[in-house]
């Protein structure tokens, strides 16, 4: 048997280091909301792929569609000599998102949904800059980093970064930036940076991601639906992290009731199997000109045979409401934690879930606690609990398990992290 230390060591070899890895354990094989690594032990899986299996590893009706489809063709190329699982996927979704008389396109991973976002918007516009948040995360590419709001590890050392980018500060009460202070910032910006009339796109996720799980505050969306209408910008609705019934909604933008000029999906789409998109409103979807998007690999048949079956899973298990009380299951959990260790858990939010709990020193929101937050991370998965970290300081535990997982294996979860705080503080 090859051991975990045996294969790290391989890796490290073999894999350039800024594709680093968190865990030191090796995957052999995952069913639902466990994990096996390659010498037998099992974890309980409360990152979900960072929130790609949101139906649960190896969904027996995910595997069946993927297997199913493999048999006959496994990539033609859509652009090329399409087939009707695309359509059909299309259809659906179009369907499925809060814009009416919506298109869509299907690429490979969000990074590129992000990047065609951005180019069907200029190509719509005819304008050229684009407004992002401090703390968003739109992907690794150069355009995507320079609209990602956060240096360490994501942009470091590899600028310079396309112009006409600019960012806003992100409404986090919690951190003293109110609603307020974010529409007057931009506003600024329109007056100091780059006029409005030459903004293609404000682009937002509904709850930030890697940015710290902090959701965008009852009412900015409606204020940045009103600026865009008024100076004739186009309003980019980033899902890749929140989508797929993950926030209970089947999107997290439906929690704001305003209807998105573009959204951008990935991650929980298809099961684990690569697959993004971009939907929109028709006439804006239209305005490149054919050929001037895809990709090769964009809209894979295996990955809209698994999307559709993604579909089809979240309906019949009703994971949208599913998600809902995984949440309050979780914070509650987390909530008797925060009133034992009030000094080190500054605040735990949710939507759906999206669950997550901010990790400080003396209570103070003003004093990240990265240090516990490594520390807790690497406890858990030697207690056979993976999480994932997150946000612009680095203190943040995210939980974002399959949506399929039990109620008795989330409270094992949380009280393997019980564990590893009364451990670790």
């Amino acid at each position: 048997m090859t051991t975990n230390t045996e294969w790290q060591q391989r890796k490290e070899k073999a894999i350039a280091r800024g594709q680093g890895n968190q865990s030191q354990f090796y995957v052999e094989r995952a069913k639902n909301a466990e994990i096996w690594d390659v010498e037998g032990k099992s974890y309980i899986d409360f990152a979900a792929g960072i929130a790609v299996v949101n139906t649960g590893h190896c969904h027996p009706k995910v595997t069946a569609a993927v297997l199913a489809q493999l048999e006959k063709f496994s990539h033609t190329c859509v652009m090329v000599t399409p087939y009707d699982s695309a359509v059909q996927l299309a259809e659906r979704l179009n369907k499925l998102v809060p814009i009416n008389h919506a298109k869509s396109i299907f690429v490979t991973t969000g990074a590129e949904a992000v990047e065609n976002a951005v180019k069907i918007a200029r190509a719509h516009t005819r304008r050229p800059g684009i407004i992002a948040f401090n703390g968003g995360f739109h992907g690794r590419t150069n355009l995507c980093m320079g609209l990602t709001g956060k240096i360490v590890p994501y942009k470091a050392g590899f600028g310079p970064f396309p112009a006409d980018i600019f960012h806003a500060p992100f409404p986090i009460e919690y951190h003293g930036v109110s609603v307020a202070d974010s529409l007057q910032a931009l506003e600024t910006l329109f007056k100091t940076d780059i006029e409005p009339q030459r903004v293609a796109a404000i682009i937002i996720e509904p709850v930030q991601g890697e940015g710290g799980f902090y959701p965008v505050p009852e009412g900015f969306l409606a204020y940045l639906r009103q600026v865009c209408d008024q100076h004739g910008i186009l309003l980019i609705c980033d899902e890749i992290q929140t989508g797929f019934a993950r926030t209970g909604k089947m999107f997290a933008t439906e929690y704001h009731r305003i209807e998105p000029d573009l959204m951008t999906l990935a991650k929980g789409m298809a099961g684990g199997f690569p697959i993004a998109a971009v939907v929109g409103k028709a006439e804006i979807m239209d305005s490149p000109n054919p050929g001037g998007l895809g990709g090769t690999y964009g809209g894979s048949p295996l990955g809209c045979a698994a999307a559709l079956a993604v579909l089809d899973v979240i309906e019949e298990e009703g994971l949208v409401v599913r998600a809902g009380a995984m949440g309050e299951r979780m914070v509650n959990h987390l909530n008797e934690l925060k009133q034992r260790y009030h000094k080190q858990i500054g605040q735990v939010r949710h939507t759906g879930a999206m669950v997550a709990m901010e990790l400080v020193q003396d209570g103070d929101a003003d004093k990240p606690n990265a240090e516990l937050t490594r520390a807790l991370v690497g406890k858990a998965a030697e207690k056979g609990l993976l999480l994932l970290s997150c946000g612009v300081r680095s203190n943040v535990i995210r939980l974002l398990a399959p949506l399929t997982i039990s109620d008795a294996l989330i409270d094992r979860g949380m009280e393997i992290l019980a564990e590893c705080l009364a451990e670790t503080t």
